[in-house]
């Protein structure tokens, strides 16, 4: 055979290595049980100051907590602004509705122009009382009926999906022109 051939060879006596039989094997003792303490490549122990691990995660933390503040703020501006965006369209949907009430009276009769009128006037007092809550108190409702009725809920979702469509649809379009 020649010496770099790979094929495999059978095992004689020579490979099998046996140790005395005298040795006995003792295992290491723990070098945490032997009072060896290791420190951070960074030097110093993990003490909460600004070297080392803990301070990069400190900093870590800090910068985190600072993004989420940032973005709790910038969704509470989004809602306020949806809030009164929202509240104007009621608006604008009870001047309507009053104005569609004198062409009942013409045409249909007093009793449904009163109607109208109704209508108009709880759409109005709904859009002074979204403008008069902020946005937590609303929240804090709108958690309260979906619990008493989720019917209503689910419904009032449909709708209150729809006029949002309407709202940002209108707005692309304006952005168009």
């Amino acid at each position: 055979m020649a010496e770099n051939d790979m094929s495999p060879r059978p095992m004689g006596d020579a490979d099998i290595a046996t140790p005395p039989g005298e040795t006995s094997f003792q295992p290491a003792v723990p070098l945490k049980d032997q009072g060896v303490e290791f420190e951070p490549a960074g030097g110093g122990h993990d003490t909460g100051g600004s070297s080392g691990g803990s301070g990069m995660r400190q900093q870590l933390t800090d910068g985190a907590g600072k993004l989420q503040a940032q973005a709790g703020d910038k969704a509470r501006q989004f809602a306020d602004m949806g809030k009164e965006r929202a509240a104007g369209m009621l608006e604008q949907l009870a001047t309507m509705l009053t104005d569609a009430a004198g062409q009942v009276d013409g045409k249909l009769g007093a009793q449904y122009g009163t109607y109208a009128r109704s209508a108009a006037d709880t759409v109005q007092g709904f859009s002074q009382q979204i403008r008069d809550q902020d946005i937590d108190q609303l929240l804090d409702q709108g958690r309260e009926l979906v619990r008493k009725s989720p019917a209503i809920a689910v419904g009032a979702a449909a709708a209150i999906g729809f006029v949002l469509a309407r709202v940002v649809q209108s707005g692309i379009d304006t952005e168009r022109r």
